[in-house]
């Protein structure tokens, strides 16, 4: 039986709680599945990210345990020394 949702019926805004998520393995030629809402990294260091709207940027020594609340379309394996990665929708 699966968990009942009371708020299965509301409108999910940006600023809503995530409802989905997917482990992400970084790679230089491969998008993610989904956009992220958000960035879960476990284990601490450097993400270097393709932003949704376009952009590359490397966020430098995120520590472990942070929500990075990033749109991001792909995690570069190159420059990307953070693991445990969970993309948030």
């Amino acid at each position: 039986m699966s968990a009942v949702d009371e708020f299965g019926t509301f409108a999910s805004g940006l600023d809503a709680p995530a409802d989905k998520a997917l482990a992400i393995a970084p790679s230089n030629g491969v998008d993610l599945e989904f956009a992220t809402r958000a960035i879960y990294v476990g284990s601490g260091g450097d993400l270097r990210v393709e932003m949704q709207g376009g952009g590359l940027v490397t966020f430098v020594g995120i520590p472990g345990g942070t929500v990075l609340p990033v749109r991001v379309a792909r995690v570069y394996a190159t420059g990307t020394t953070a693991t445990n990665l969970v993309g948030l929708r």
